[in-house]
């Protein structure tokens, strides 16, 4: 038996000569369709497709590439509104269709309906089906801004017959969510002139422009009376062939197949199969019922070649005819598996899945479902029990079948003696199990806040604080511009060494940078915006992948602000994300600001939270953030915030998430204000801060002439699509890395405050970045640079000689450089090298 076009013989002539049905339409039509009769009392024909991978097994390669080809159909007709659009697909048959448009769309959002209840999970919408015979669709997303927007809603059926569908899912949702354009997707369209002008109708109704897509188009010319006649015809047939015994087309009789010696790292489970551990990636979702991003896709592609090797291990040599067998709504996974199995055995792989469909089987050349085998539903359905079926594997010639599942179907019911395992069995000589792990969203994140909970403010955002586009940042901090707060660098540095005062309690001048060190700000931005794109991308991807799908990015004020704002800028870039993004205070010593944790606990969930900062130093601010959410929670905070700093640069190995660990000049670093949205940096004093108040910061609105924030922030991501591929090969070595903080930064420091006979390692500025900060805002002693280190530290030398500290070469320095300040400061002290140190 063959399971194409049956060997140049049209698998609809059975139908269309035993009921009068005629599909109408080319070449194109016919060769992607078949006829078969449905044991469905609303409609008696079923349209066949030999491409989408249900019924009829197919090669994984021209399955996707069906899906493929109409995405980037889609890309092209909507020009640059495909960045903004959002594919859904039709359970159960189109799921995996839906997802390979949504691939050949770049990588556009994607969720399917299903059929299938999820506890906690709220739903988003509904419709109806009217011919199926199972109709209820629930939409599930797990983010409700899935379906919100104002861009282009892509909706993909395997076919188009009358376009009910359609219609009561476009008004469902456009009751719910109305946006302008709607375009409609699928393999072929079946739907009659009367038909396709209600669509337009409908249209017009709702004001929305709505496109078509399809492969091939064309009608089914149904004779009258053929639902009555077809019925009756698979009544007839069914009985004949119950009457004759026959379990061929139907049956699970035959002997259990003897399988060979369980391979190495294969374990043979049960008599029927041998169970693959595919190593799935933790987090990542087993399909679409919930949402599937651009992230989701690069996880999954990283992760397909090692699993795809797992499923080759367990075929037996000699294998000629593979098939690989998804379940029901469970398409793309399943698919995706194929496709990379299709490439690394020599035998001929094909993929179908099983169905929900009762579909008459008859064993003739002119007929789409030759075989049909049946077993008990797997997955506790939400309608009961009932009958399961797999088309056209029994009888076929496959020497292996893959069955991957998801963990909700993989149940007794799927072991059974009369289980799909067993049944499979019956028919294929080598049968192999694959479980994807159920995907379940989190529950929908409702804070718990005590009754007294004390009202906090919005975060200001610019152009009233700060020079930053209100959408980029917003800051979790209280307005202390008209408060005189600085003082001269001497009597900080005195006060604060002294004991007499912290640091957070007054601020430094702003240092007003001369025209030479400008020039050599900007030449240092050239030279490394490419770079630093590329750790922005690095450490985003890596928060994505391993964070949260849409995390909540709290950057540390104030040097990882304009490091937050890049990866919010990278993830819309990258994958049409708008992530919510905010500045907190932290100081040292006092911990991070517990009120502004109180606030985002009352608008985001603390497990999607992401804190933020520009680079490592020893490693303080880590060590301290650890110790402050650990005491928020004893206090009775909210749980769940996680303590790792995700950093463009790591070099001191403090963190696991980065996008570096070169210690090289991050530009942001030679500035103060002017290049992070002309904010001061952060203040906590207890006369200007109460305990029911954010930290305080100045926003410095008389120094716009010198600001260079957002032109910093631009200069970044214009290097975007330059870096693109290198953050891609760099983040799949990234995860692939043992990634353990090593704190060989802290021990260096230690090192250094005993050899240097300064004994307080808070006095040892270790890297670029803090290196830069002492020489602007402390009184330095003298500057450490690793021998040989070039225009990473043109800055550095430049600011030292204005403040005449010298600056001293060493060989062994896991650093570029690091400052030091002098550990018993007072007024005239003198540097090295007898030198007045002085501002």
């Amino acid at each position: 038996m063959s399971n194409a076009v049956n060997n140049g013989v049209w698998s609809g002539t059975w139908v269309a000569e035993r009921l009068g049905v005629e599909l109408v339409g080319d070449d194109t039509l016919t060769g992607m369709l078949g006829l078969a009769l449905r044991r469905n009392p609303k409609r008696a024909h079923l349209l066949v497709s030999h491409v989408l991978g249900k019924h009829v097994p197919q090669s994984p390669t021209v399955v996707h590439g069906h899906g493929l080809a109409l995405g980037h159909r889609v890309r092209a007709l909507l020009g640059a509104e495909a960045a903004d659009a959002v594919v859904l697909g039709y359970a159960e048959t189109a799921t995996g269709l839906g997802h390979s448009v949504a691939d050949g769309l770049g990588g556009a959002p994607y969720l399917h309906s299903t059929r299938r209840p999820v506890a906690g999970v709220a739903t988003a919408g509904g419709f109806e089906e009217s011919h199926s015979h199972a109709t209820s669709h629930l939409l599930l997303p797990e983010d409700p801004a899935l379906l919100v927007g104002d861009g282009p809603l892509v909706l993909v059926d395997d076919e188009f017959s009358t376009g009910n569908t359609v219609l009561n899912t476009v008004r469902d949702l456009h009751a719910r969510y109305p946006r302008r354009r709607y375009v409609v997707v699928a393999l072929v369209d079946m739907r009659s002139a009367a038909d396709a002008g209600r669509l337009e109708d409908f249209a017009r109704e709702i004001g929305a422009r709505v496109d078509l897509v399809a492969a091939a188009s064309g009608t089914v010319r149904l004779p009258e009376g053929v639902l009555e006649k077809g019925q009756a015809l698979v009544a007839s047939h069914e009985a004949e062939s119950a009457a004759e015994g026959r379990t061929s087309a139907a049956g699970t009789s035959g002997p259990v197949a003897q399988f060979p010696a369980p391979l190495e790292g294969v374990a043979v489970t049960h008599l029927h199969h041998v169970r693959v551990d595919l190593g799935w990636p933790q987090g990542l979702p087993d399909g679409g019922r919930h949402g599937f991003t651009q992230a989701h896709r690069e996880a999954l592609d990283a992760a397909l070649p090692a699993m795809g090797a797992r499923l080759a291990e367990a075929i037996p040599e000699g294998a000629s005819r593979v098939l690989v067998l998804g379940f029901e709504e469970l398409m793309y996974a399943p698919l995706r598996l194929a496709r990379e199995l299709e490439h690394l055995v020599p035998a001929e792989v094909r993929y179908s899945t099983t169905t929900r469909s009762p579909v008459l089987a008859v064993d003739d050349p002119g007929y789409a479902i030759r075989s049909r085998i049946v077993f008990p539903a797997h997955d506790d359905p939400a309608d009961g029990p009932g009958e399961r079926y797999a088309y056209n594997v029994a009888g076929a010639g496959f020497d292996a079948v893959v069955a991957v599942v998801d963990s909700v179907a993989d149940t007794a019911a799927l072991h059974a003696p009369d289980g799909l395992l067993a049944t499979l069995a019956a028919h294929i000589p080598h049968v192999v199990l694959a479980v994807v792990p159920s995907y379940v969203p989190a529950p929908l994140y409702v804070p718990d806040l005590p009754e007294e909970s004390p009202m906090l403010p919005e975060p200001l955002r610019g152009p009233a604080f700060s020079s930053y586009p209100p959408e980029e940042v917003g800051w979790l901090l209280q307005d202390l511009s008209d408060v005189t707060l600085e003082a001269p660098t001497e009597e900080r540095e005195e006060a604060i060494q002294s004991g007499g005062a912290h640091y957070a309690e007054s601020l430094p001048v702003e240092y007003q940078p001369s025209e030479q060190y400008q020039r050599l700000f900007h030449a240092a931005l050239e030279t490394s915006a490419a770079r630093i794109a590329q750790a922005v991308g690095v450490v985003t991807e890596t928060v994505i992948a391993e964070r949260s799908p849409r995390p909540v990015l709290v950057s540390l004020a104030r040097a990882g602000t304009p490091v937050g704002v890049l990866m919010r800028r990278w993830a819309r870039y990258r994958h049409g994300l708008d992530l919510p993004h905010y500045a907190v205070s932290i100081v040292r010593g006092r911990g991070i600001d517990a009120n502004a944790l109180r606030w985002l606990a009352a608008h985001h969930d603390p497990r999607d939270v992401v804190f933020v900062d520009g680079w490592t130093g020893k490693g303080a601010i880590t060590r301290e953030l650890a110790a402050a959410i650990e005491e928020f929670e004893a206090a009775g905070g909210a749980a769940g915030f996680d303590p790792e700093i995700a950093v463009l640069a790591d070099p001191g190995s403090c963190v696991r998430t980065y996008g570096t660990r070169e210690d090289f000049l991050i530009p942001s670093a030679c500035l103060n204000s002017t290049v992070s949205g002309l904010i001061s940096r952060t203040v906590l004093r207890a006369d200007l801060v109460g305990p029911d108040d954010f930290h305080g910061a100045k926003f410095y609105r008389e120094l716009a002439g010198a600001d260079v924030s957002v032109a910093f922030l631009d200069a970044v991501a214009a290097r975007f699509d330059e870096v693109a591929d290198a953050v891609a090969g760099a983040v799949k070595e990234l995860l692939a890395a043992d990634r353990t903080p090593t704190w060989e930064g802290w021990a260096a420091v230690e090192r250094i405050s005993e050899e240097y006979g300064i004994h307080d390692v808070n006095l040892v500025k270790p890297g670029v970045g803090e290196t830069t900060r002492v020489l602007l805002r402390r009184v330095p002693w003298k500057i450490l640079a690793r021998a040989g280190a070039g225009a990473d530290l043109d800055h550095v030398r430049l600011l030292a000689e204005q403040r005449g500290v010298p600056v001293e070469e060493v060989g062994e320095l896991p650093y570029t450089c690091v400052g030091l300040i002098h550990p018993q400061y007072t007024r005239g002290a003198t540097g090295a090298d007898g030198r007045a140190v002085s501002v």
